[in-house]
């Protein structure tokens, strides 16, 4: 897997994934920061959207609150909150609409069962030690050298990243389709003018496109770590 004065090749998998994902990463963040300084006609706060749709659902056990940072902004359906960051819990923009319009779909899909969501959830923990132990595991197989028990130990490091990477890709639809939800309950309800809806949808896919990115990146680092170690233990 070298080429040359002893490049890595495989390193190329490293770049465009950096790449793509800071790309989506700055298309993001220049959208919502165009869209956040657009104030929307209905003059509706993102609590006051979120508050809305909910209702309109039926749904009453859900409650939205305000929590600290930027962009940090989730539904948590252990606990059936909408969670929206400061930016957005108290801004009438059309940014702040439709983020708070998307965190409501997930609600929305909690409600009605949708079964991504429902897979997402039970991934979580899954997903979470794969990430976490997946690296170490790797290392360690690597600082044993050659040997059954380096294989074993780089072969479950891969194993867990895996489970990491399938949980990024579970969570493209159930974010695409919260989208989908948030564009239909915005329209729906009568929050948005009609002249604001085509930006709405540019912030919901600039923030959708930062969920593929991360699915990609992980998958070419899966694919490299594949080539890396794909028959390590032949080698033996």
């Amino acid at each position: 897997m070298y080429y040359g004065y002893g490049f890595d090749i495989t390193y190329i998998f490293v770049i465009i994934g950096m790449v793509i994902t800071l790309l989506a990463s700055w298309r993001m963040k220049a959208t919502f920061a165009k869209y956040e300084r657009v104030r929307s006609e209905s003059n509706l706060t993102g609590r006051e959207v979120a508050e809305r749709i909910l209702r309109a659902n039926g749904i009453y056990d859900v409650g939205v609150r305000p929590v600290s940072g930027r962009l940090t902004d989730h539904y948590d359906p252990r606990d059936k909150t909408v969670s929206l960051s400061e930016v957005i819990y108290n801004s009438t923009s059309v940014a702040a609409i439709a983020v708070a319009a998307h965190e409501c779909g997930h609600a929305i899909q909690d409600n009605v069962g949708y079964v991504p969501l429902n897979l997402r959830s039970a991934f979580v923990p899954i997903a979470s030690w794969g990430s976490r132990l997946s690296w170490p595991m790797i290392f360690i197989g690597i600082l044993l050298g050659y040997g059954n028990m380096s294989n074993i130990l780089i072969q479950l490091g891969i194993g867990l990243f895996l489970l990491a990477v399938i949980f990024q890709i579970i969570t493209l639809p159930v974010e695409f389709d919260a989208s989908r939800r948030a564009l239909i309950e915005l329209q729906s309800n009568n929050i948005l003018p009609s002249n604001e809806d085509k930006s709405a949808r540019k912030v919901l896919f600039a923030a959708a496109m930062t969920y593929v990115a991360a699915a990609a990146s992980g998958v070419l680092q899966l694919l490299r770590l594949l080539l890396l170690f794909n028959g390590r233990g032949r080698r033996d």
